[in-house]
């Protein structure tokens, strides 16, 4: 598949590219140490269309195609993999799954204040005890009325203590899940522990609660019990958006490396003249170009069928950016392990890319699934 970009693609990844390198690296560091997303930040993301990158013009939104939206992933991730992840969930999961399935009244009424940036969006699939089997959630919604009382615990919920809007997903019975948008604010909705991480210290992640959170009716999403087939059209598409933002992660980490050394001088000479620093450098650089490709490719097909290159993408690209972001701390030494550089911090990020929106054992058997076409 030749991957050739249009203009209007690449002034996208290059003024984005320009607001990451002036904006968001300077302010990266303080913004971990602080451990909160920049709220003040959300304005700016707006005003360059990065809160509604699906969105339809009618609603708002820059209405941008899938493989546009990976490269602004990869420059995001470049800048800072917490503000990166806030935007994937808010755009890819929140507002994607609006796009699947919301009628057009609740997009009128939800997508335009979310591609504006008013407030940022979560999508709470995940629980204490539903994982990687997240169909078989203990959540339940009950009838009363005009209304739906949603109860149960949501886990690991990314943007889930700062979202102004969220879709939350409960179980309505055998292996069905429903969906519903909720606002903050809602009776019944409380946040509940808020999770402190190995990395993306500045992507917000905590549990939601539900105790009789009571929602119209009218804000079910599509039918009741049918969400999870939606569920999966929202994590294909979220694959590519991870898979492109943990390149970015590897790359940044590569280019302190490779800079670091043509620098640093050992036994007379620069490290860059070592054979196995370059052949660190090399594998990095090899294995993040391949991803690439396999991140492309999976976006030029997001609106075929998808899934099996999806996972393949999100696969390799989250484990290769982390062999890059180890290389590339090696490559620095003692120097790596501090604070003073970036890497460690990008290594830290870089490994959630492995374990989040279906963790590499996960991509592994849907990939299986597809070659073997076992059901």
């Amino acid at each position: 598949m030749n991957f050739s970009y249009r203009d209007d693609q690449l002034l996208v990844r290059d003024t984005v590219r320009d607001f990451v390198r002036s904006r968001i690296v300077p302010n990266a560091h303080s913004w971990s140490e602080k451990g909160e997303f920049p709220l003040e930040l959300l304005p700016e993301l707006a005003a360059l269309g990065l809160t509604g990158l699906a969105v339809p013009h009618e609603y708002g939104g820059a209405e941008l195609d899938v493989l546009t939206i990976a490269l602004v992933m990869e420059e995001l991730g470049a800048g800072d993999g917490s503000v990166a992840l806030t935007i994937a969930a808010h755009n890819s999961l929140c507002i994607g799954h609006l796009l699947v399935a919301a009628s057009e009244e609740q997009k009128a009424r939800w997508l335009p204040p979310l591609a504006r940036g008013e407030h940022l969006g979560c999508w709470a699939l995940t629980e204490p005890s539903s994982g990687s089997d997240a169909i078989s959630a203990q959540s339940r919604a009950r009838r009363d009325g005009d209304d739906y009382l949603l109860t149960g615990t949501k886990q690991f919920i990314t943007n889930g203590s700062i979202a102004g809007f969220g879709v939350i997903l409960v179980g309505a019975g055998e292996r069905k899940l429903s969906a519903f948008g909720v606002s903050r604010g809602t009776p019944g909705l409380r946040v509940g522990r808020r999770e402190e991480k190995m990395g993306l210290h500045a992507s917000d992640t905590a549990q939601l609660v539900l105790e009789d959170c009571r929602v119209p009716a009218a804000d079910r999403i599509g039918r009741d019990g049918e969400a999870f087939d939606h569920v999966k059209q929202v994590l294909d598409k979220g694959r590519i958006g991870i898979g492109a933002l943990a390149i970015g992660l590897g790359r940044a980490s590569l280019e302190v490396a490779i800079g670091y050394a043509k620098e640093r001088r050992q036994f007379g000479r620069p490290i860059a003249e070592f054979e196995m620093i370059q052949w660190r450098l090399a594998r990095a650089r090899t294995e993040l170009d391949a991803a690439r490709l396999l991140v492309h490719r999976a976006a030029a097909l997001a609106e075929l069928r998808f899934t099996d290159a999806a996972s393949k993408a999100k696969l390799y690209a989250s484990e290769a950016a982390t062999r890059a972001a180890d290389s590339s701390l090696q490559v620095l030494g003692g120097y790596g392990y501090l604070q003073d550089f970036p890497i460690e911090r990008h290594l830290r990020d870089v490994r959630l890319m492995e374990i989040g929106e279906g963790t590499s054992e996960v991509q592994r058997i849907v990939i299986a699934r597809q070659l073997l076409r076992v059901d």
